[in-house]
Parts: structure tokens; C-alpha cells; sequence
């Protein structure tokens, strides 16, 4: 028996190994069987927090464009650059329209003249002709004011065709893209945009479901942290509330715009920068509360138990706002008082 137990010590060993964390895993399962939840009751401050991500934009932006092709003679900005409301910003080669406007011009000169005498030649003698001879007239009097009519029209697009030679911006600010800086090269309407942002204009955008936005209000202040700047959060405070969702979105969520403080205007923030918002939605100061799992409802109304572990009881009490998982507790339990789940 002795040589067996030499031969096979290490099944022994295992066999033993075995039967003691079985034992072990017994005693861990009875104790937690046993194992009663219990809380103290406590005054304290509760709040509710709804934190919201978004990033920068600006109220004032523009990209503009030429709405005819040509070719770019002048480009009198850059990428940084800082431009006024209705500066110049480019133009394209204006010879052709130019030469085209004199053109029209010349043709509305001769058909104003040829227009003065259509009307000495028949007009002034009408009551000297024939009904029909003067019907005549009248006819060719009219078709001669269409033809004035039509030469002023031709003068009049060309002179938009010039204002369009030029492109200036609505807005003052900081010229963002430039996506042809040269001069003497052909252009389309989309080949050519030059983007401005007017960094006066800033604000903090985000997107809000529907379930979160019903709990928010315009003049609602919230704090702000940058992710650019984790250390610091400033505040803000909300000017808008889109009444429509977004577009593009795969729910339903809505815009909701925040004005910074003039600490945040400071920082030199550019556009699409990220950073998170909370807003203080619920907040009761001093009270005592109970966490929501250790609430029960039967027929009567709600209630926890009290006593012992051993030896629970039922008490009722009356509960008002949940904020954050707790309740507040009106009536039925004291500070420093135990309820066991």
C-alpha cells in the first residue's frame, strides 16, 4: 500500500486540491446566500446631470463661388487673412464682358434712335393716313419698341454678367480656405470657392434626443469642457432649440446652440473643436433618499424593511422625485436609520 501511494502521490495530492475548493466554493455560495443588502439612511445632495458632446461652429459662415466660368485675373486674399463685410475677395478677367457691355450698349443707342424715328416717321401723322395705313404704323412703331426693350434687357445682363466678374463677401471675418490662391488660370463656378467665418459669431453645438430635450428650455446654463483644454470649464447658455430634427442623423436629434462666456471667447477656438456640455436637470439639496432597489410596492403603497437582518419588517413611506437612481424619502424613515434589501 505504501509503494501505491509513492507510485501516485501526485493524484493524491490532486484529489485533495479538489475536495477543498469544493468545500471552499460551498462556503463562499452559503455565506452569500446568507448575506443580507443593507443601507443607512443619510441626508445628502442629489442631482441629475444630463452631459451632452458637440463641437464649434460659427452663426456667420460663407462659401462663395463665382456663377460664371472664366479665367481668375485677380485673387486678393489668403488662407488667414481678415476681411471686411463687402470686400473684394477675387475677380475674373473682365475684357470679354466688358467689350460685350459696349457692344450692347452701341446696339440700345441704335435702336433708341432708329425707335425716335419709327415714331417722327408715323407716329406725329397718324391722323394724316388711312386706317390702315395708320394700323400699319402702329404695328411698326410697337414691334420697334420691343426691339428698344430687348436691347435694354441685353445691357442690363451684361451688367450683371460684370457685377459677377467680382466676388465679395457678405460677412466680415477670417478667410478659412482658398482653393485657388493664382491668378491666370480658368475656372469653373465649382472649381473655384473661397470660404469665410466670421469668429465673432462662435457657439457650441450639439445634438440632443428627443427623450433629452424635452428636459431642456431656452436660458438654460450649462458648463462646458473643451477637450482641448480638459483642465479648465466655462460656462454657457442656450439661445436656440431646433424645432425640426436634424438631417442626416440616424435618430431622432435635435440641434441645440450654446453662447460662451467671455472667458471661453478668449481662448482662440477654431471651428470643430469638441468638448462636452452638462446641464443640471434635477437637484434636491439636504434630503434623505434611498436607493430605488431597496424599495418594494405591495397594495398599500411603497415600502422598505427595517429591524434585522434576521428579522425584516415592513415599513411604508412616502417618496417624491428620483434623481440619479435615489428617492426622495417625505415620510416614514429618520436619518441614520438601517433598511435591509
Amino acid at each position: 500500500m505504501l509503494k501505491f501511494f509513492k507510485k501516485r502521490w501526485y493524484l493524491i495530492l490532486l484529489a485533495i486540491f479538489v475536495v477543498g475548493f469544493i468545500v471552499y466554493k460551498n462556503n463562499i455560495s452559503s455565506k452569500a446566500k446568507n448575506k443580507v443588502d443593507s443601507y443607512v439612511i443619510k441626508r445628502e445632495n442629489l442631482k441629475e446631470v444630463l452631459t451632452l458632446s458637440g463641437e464649434i461652429d460659427a452663426g456667420e459662415k460663407a462659401t462663395l463661388k463665382f456663377q460664371t466660368s472664366g479665367r481668375l485675373a485677380w485673387v486678393g486674399v489668403k488662407e488667414g487673412d481678415f476681411v471686411k463685410k463687402y470686400q473684394t475677395l477675387a475677380s475674373l478677367d473682365q475684357r470679354d464682358v466688358k467689350n460685350r457691355m459696349q457692344k450692347y450698349l452701341n446696339t440700345f443707342v441704335s435702336q433708341r434712335l432708329t425707335f425716335e424715328q419709327t415714331k417722327d416717321d408715323y407716329w406725329n401723322k397718324q391722323y394724316d393716313l388711312s386706317e390702315s395705313i395708320r394700323k400699319s404704323a402702329e404695328r411698326t412703331l410697337q414691334d420697334s419698341q420691343y426691339d428698344l426693350n430687348n436691347s435694354v434687357l441685353d445691357v442690363e445682363l451684361q451688367n450683371l454678367s460684370l457685377e459677377y466678374a467680382n466676388l465679395w463677401t457678405p460677412i466680415e471675418g477670417i478667410v478659412t480656405h482658398v482653393s485657388v490662391p493664382f491668378a491666370g488660370v480658368n475656372v469653373t463656378p465649382a472649381g473655384a470657392d473661397f470660404e469665410v467665418v466670421n469668429p465673432k459669431t462662435l457657439f457650441f453645438s450639439v445634438a440632443a434626443e428627443q427623450g433629452d430635450v424635452i428636459n431642456l428650455q431656452e436660458g438654460a446654463t450649462g458648463e462646458i469642457s473643451f477637450d482641448a483644454y480638459p483642465e479648465k470649464k466655462f460656462n454657457a447658455s442656450l439661445y436656440y432649440i431646433s424645432f425640426s430634427p436634424k438631417d442626416g442623423e440616424t435618430g431622432t436629434v435635435y440641434e441645440l446652440r450654446l453662447k460662451l462666456d467671455e472667458q471661453a471667447q478668449k481662448l482662440g477656438l477654431k471651428l470643430a473643436m469638441t468638448g462636452d456640455v452638462d446641464f443640471l436637470i434635477k437637484q434636491e439639496k439636504n434630503v434623505l433618499s434611498v436607493p430605488s432597489s431597496f424599495i418594494k410596492k405591495d397594495g398599500k403603497g411603497n415600502y422598505v424593511f427595517v429591524g434585522k437582518p434576521d428579522k425584516k419588517v415592513k415599513k411604508y413611506i412616502d417618496i417624491s422625485t428620483e434623481i440619479d437612481g435615489k428617492y426622495v424619502i417625505t415620510n416614514g424613515l429618520q436619518d441614520k436609520e438601517i433598511i435591509y434589501d
